[in-house]
């Protein structure tokens, strides 16, 4: 089973870091200024790892 790229919505803060490093997997959103994911095949693990490692709020993950 693949894994899916989460994000705790509670935890975002809407820094834009995640959409900044890896600007085809992530945006953030006007309505809610959250961080949401727009399609996580259009990145490299790499940029996503970057992102996850540097998400100031902790806020993404992978889940199983």
């Amino acid at each position: 089973m693949a894994k899916t790229l989460v994000i705790d919505q509670e935890a975002c803060s809407g820094c834009g870091t995640c959409a900044a490093i890896a600007e085809d997997c992530f945006a953030v959103s006007e309505d809610t200024d959250k961080a949401y994911v727009v399609d996580q095949n259009a990145c490299s693990e790499e940029e996503i790892q970057e992102a996850i490692d540097t998400c100031p709020e902790e806020a993404i993950s992978w889940q199983d």
